[in-house]
């Protein structure tokens, strides 16, 4: 059914006083809920629910204000809902009227709400805090016309991958598997294998990597019997082939791919089929293991800050250059302003966006003074995702699946505009406040000096 409404009702309880009597109106977050127009998102997310089927789904506002909140101070799910018990001005920002004591939700909902609503309609997020932003003074519509477009890596939650760890857990998912399915394996290695795992890193580290290879292929030999004998066990059971088939291809994988293979072809991991190997010439991680995004931001010093205008996760590693145009669209598509000049490093030689002006570093043709300057602002790109990765969770992606990476990427982006706008009404308020205090103090300073 459709997310349930909060109650709005105006009629006042004899024994709870309304949030908006306990706190302070000042307070960034009361006016930056103010600035945010809710009804997007019930237009935006309302057709993904069935009318009359199922219980009532949980306020659109809620899980919002949750997620934006979890990405513009970087905490995880059991951490926003702990933050949610625990502040009144989390609560009014959510749409509540009254203090709660208790959740109205579980930690596994917000998981289920991201499958819901998709990659695609979490744009909505990014685009209402651009909006919010407008509305707020932070930028303006000419601030969204120059943009600089870089690309970084979003890592993803996984361990770094050697042949021993994965060949070791290849080995614990299938008596994992046996056993819950109530297979009865001839041998699990479990014993012998973590040894060995053990055995490999020590070798490795020591400066013997023959003897480390010996262990890696007593690894795969075990990993392979025992991948034969489930297959076997299972043949005549159709469910349970047909829920084990994913496992045991990504086995199958694993056990056919080899050091030399690039690309598609190699696994770095079984929870997370998905990761890919990156390299991004960084002095202190030759490689990166997650998926490529590609961010897009307002070029111009705004009063606000430096804005994300878009977002966009690049599995299969693409060429900078080949993604230029897609990103210049989703750009336009979310902030409604068509992009005037697109700044870029000298990755996107060769790019593909054509019908637009772009610039690369160092760029000699045609470049006017004002176009240098704002050519040399491109740098200021780098410290933003910097920001993105180490306040917001472009860092870590714990998210799972390729829409995952779509969707950890565009709330990483609405939770850092959000950052910003929070900093510039508190900022705000303090020039205000201050030139108040200004103008109350000089009239009784005049009067002083009359009198003496």
């Amino acid at each position: 059914m459709r997310p349930k409404q909060p109650d709005q009702s105006e009629t006042p309880e004899l024994f709870r006083a309304r949030l908006e009597n306990l706190i302070d109106r000042r307070h960034p977050l009361v006016r930056l809920a103010e600035l945010i127009d809710w009804r997007v998102f019930e237009e935006s997310f309302g057709p993904l629910y069935k009318e009359g089927v199922g219980r009532p789904g949980l306020p659109t506002r809620l899980m919002v204000g949750l997620h934006l909140l979890k990405h513009m101070d970087g905490l995880s799910d059991e951490a926003i809902c702990a933050r949610y018990l625990d502040s009144p001005y989390v609560q009014l920002f959510c749409g509540e009227s009254y203090f709660r004591h208790a959740l109205p939700l579980d930690r596994s909902s917000m998981t289920r709400w991201r499958k819901r609503i998709g990659a695609e309609r979490m744009e909505a997020l990014l685009v209402e805090s651009l909006d919010a932003a407008r509305r707020g003074g932070a930028v303006a519509q000419k601030h969204l016309r120059r943009i600089t477009v870089d690309t970084t890596v979003q890592p993803k939650a996984v361990t770094h991958p050697t042949d021993s760890k994965l060949l070791h857990r290849g080995i614990t998912t299938l008596v994992r598997l046996a056993r819950r399915h109530g297979v009865t394996l001839r041998q699990s290695y479990l014993r012998v294998s973590d040894r060995a795992k053990r055995e490999a890193a020590r070798l490795m580290y020591s400066g013997r990597p023959h003897q480390a290879e010996r262990q890696v292929r007593r690894l795969r030999t075990w990993l392979g019997r025992l991948a034969r004998d489930f297959a076997r066990k299972i043949l005549d059971k159709a469910e349970t082939t047909a829920a084990c088939a994913p496992t045991l291809h990504l086995v199958g994988r694993l056990l056919r791919q080899r050091r030399e293979d690039r690309g598609s072809a190699k696994l770095y991991s079984l929870h997370a089929p998905e990761v890919e190997c990156i390299g991004k010439g960084k002095a202190r991680a030759r490689f990166e293991f997650g998926v490529k995004v590609s961010i897009a931001t307002t070029n111009a010093a705004t009063p606000g800050g430096q804005f994300v205008v878009g977002a966009r996760a690049l599995p299969g590693n693409p060429y900078d250059g080949h993604t230029l145009a897609a990103q210049i669209a989703q750009t336009e598509r979310i902030t409604g302003v068509a992009v005037e000049r697109a700044y870029v490093d000298r990755g996107y030689r060769g790019h593909d966006a054509e019908r637009h002006r772009v610039f690369i570093s160092r760029q000699k043709r045609g470049v006017t003074p004002t176009i240098r300057r704002e050519l040399r602002r491109r740098n200021a790109v780098e410290p933003l995702i910097g920001h993105m990765k180490s306040d917001g969770h472009l860092d870590r992606n714990f998210l799972l699946g390729r829409d995952g990476d779509a969707i950890n990427a565009l709330l990483a982006a609405a939770g850092h505009n959000l950052r910003l706008l929070r900093r510039w009404l508190a900022q705000l308020f303090a020039v205000l406040l201050a030139a108040m205090l200004g103008a109350v103090r000089t009239p009784a300073a005049g009067l002083a000096n009359a009198a003496a």
